[in-house]
């Protein structure tokens, strides 16, 4: 699938708190009226489907989770199929890491066409832990005390709602960043501790390729570093810095940088380690860029440019 243009819309401070609720984003379905005929009910977290009726026929594919999960912002791009008659399709893995894992679905109405997705699902309580994720969640409100004291106390309640909430926070940046046009993934839908967005690469199926595997001369590399740096600007604008940004974290799309992996996101001015956070991502990005013949790759005058617009 080819990522589409789109304009560029008016900034919204919605996500300024990324673990807030999400209102402007989420747009829901009215509920299927109580006459409809039986369907797929699709478990968000883990994909299965479980029948209302054992018809004693194959099911097939899951139905869409689309209808009851919270959905990005408008415009709704015209690639995303919004059809309750559509089916899932897991193709296979896209990426393994600590924190999550990334698979390619393909979700189509029966007979019709089809779009690819990324689906991301955080860990559970027992496979996973963001790493420093006390520092990543300074600056950031948790409403219910219950909650927030079992996520510091790493109950298996409480990793259970870090789950969610860090694929809350990446939604929330996701939607943030694409309403202010910055070359992020769409988010198309959460559900859970489970996140589908736009695929990023062929419509084949073949992702497009890390910043930290592409090959160029230093002219090329001088091109992605400009885009990169207006990405970068977009997000200070929002007032925040990537939190990990690295040359792994940065694919290259038609010549474009598109920045991925954004649950840890963090504000510059509201957390206190906010500086710290944006010379690390900076020095980082512009190391890689300087050991290719990028001139003007200096990530010491860059955090001092993204820290500036972050203050206003």
């Amino acid at each position: 699938m080819s990522r589409s243009p789109r304009s560029t819309h008016p900034c919204s401070d919605d996500a300024d708190d990324p673990f807030g609720e999400i209102d402007d984003p989420v747009r829901r379905r009215r509920p299927r009226p109580l006459t409809s005929g039986p369907r797929l009910v699709v478990e968000g977290r883990s994909g299965r489907a479980t029948p209302d009726l054992d018809l004693g026929i194959d099911a097939g594919p899951p139905f869409s989770s689309y209808d009851v999960a919270s959905h990005g912002p408008d415009p709704v791009p015209d690639w995303v199929i919004t059809s309750a008659s559509a089916r899932d399709t897991t193709l296979g893995p896209l990426k393994s890491g600590k924190e999550a894992d990334v698979a390619l679905l393909e979700r189509a109405v029966p007979s019709g066409p089809g779009s690819l997705l990324a689906v991301k699902t955080y860990r559970d309580s027992h496979h996973r832990m963001f790493h420093r994720d006390s520092g990543y969640q300074e600056g950031r409100r948790t409403r219910r005390s219950r909650e927030s004291r079992a996520m510091a106390t790493r109950t298996a309640f409480g990793r259970e709602l870090l789950a969610s909430k860090w694929a809350t926070a990446e939604f929330a940046v996701l939607s943030t960043l694409w309403r202010a046009g910055a070359n992020v993934p769409y988010p198309v839908q959460m559900l859970g501790s489970e996140l589908m967005m736009e695929f990023i690469g062929s419509p084949d199926g073949v992702a497009a390729p890390r910043l930290s595997s592409w090959t160029g001369d230093a002219a090329e590399f001088t091109e992605l570093w400009h885009d990169l740096v207006a990405g970068l600007e977009i997000l200070a604008q929002e007032g925040l810095t990537h939190g990990d940004l690295s040359p792994y974290n940065v694919l290259v799309h038609q010549d474009r940088c598109v920045i991925i992996d954004l649950p840890q996101a963090v504000d510059v001015i509201a957390n206190p380690q906010g500086e710290t956070f944006l010379r690390r991502d900076t020095q980082v990005i512009a190391g890689f860029f300087a050991r290719r013949g990028v001139l003007e790759a200096d990530g010491e005058l860059l955090a001092l440019h993204l820290g500036g617009i972050a203050r206003g």
